[in-house]
């Protein structure tokens, strides 16, 4: 796949706010500060289509990113630190949940996890809580750049164990780095052939 054009559309604060079309949509999300603005920069190829901060919790908003004029790309919220207020739903923003558990347009999630971390609690929790929406998912792992290959795809395993503890087919797994471009062409691949279903 290759993107000709990306063009925010709008920041939403809630499930009423999303934008009122029949494009297909495919979601990031994942901890605060795993890198998921960083992403969608570098699927886009866009360096500030996405803004991009070192403070935990800065994206408190669904961010629609209209995508060759067909598609979407969906930054959510990251569960952990962003100040969602008073409404929490298993520790992370009840808008993102509503978003994730009833959105139609909604194709693909793509969930990153620090790679250089041994499995979160957080991580895992959100991953069996997004197993009752009924949507495809696929497991991101970032920042693989910042240690060897051996470590990554020794996290990488740890992490595969987890959640065979309660699924016993994995999803699709993609090792990606914002920094060198690793992964960028195997999740874009990945895209096309969810938009292609």
């Amino acid at each position: 796949m290759k993107i000709n054009s990306a063009e925010f559309k709008l920041s939403a604060p809630d499930l009423r706010s999303c934008p009122n079309w029949a494009v297909p949509e495919i979601a990031v999300i994942g901890r605060s500060n795993v890198g998921k603005s960083s992403l969608v920069n570098l699927l886009t190829e866009r360096r500030a289509l996405a803004m991009v901060s070192d403070l935990p919790g800065k994206t408190k908003l669904l961010n629609f990113f209209h995508i060759n004029g067909s598609w979407a790309l969906v930054d959510l919220p990251g569960y952990g630190y962003a100040a969602v207020g008073e409404q929490r739903r298993r520790g992370f923003n009840a808008a993102v949940a509503d978003y994730l558990d009833e959105r139609e347009n909604l194709r693909r999630v793509y969930v990153l996890i620090d790679s250089r971390l041994e499995p979160q609690p957080i991580d895992l929790e959100f991953l069996r809580w997004l197993e009752t929406c009924e949507v495809p998912y696929s497991l991101i792992f970032t920042k693989a750049d910042k240690q060897s290959s051996n470590q990554t795809l020794a996290q990488i395993a740890t992490f595969k164990a987890a959640v065979q503890q309660w699924r016993a087919e994995l999803p699709e797994i993609i090792i990606t780095s914002s920094k060198t471009r690793k992964g960028r062409s195997d999740v874009l691949d990945s895209i096309a052939k969810t938009l292609a279903k």
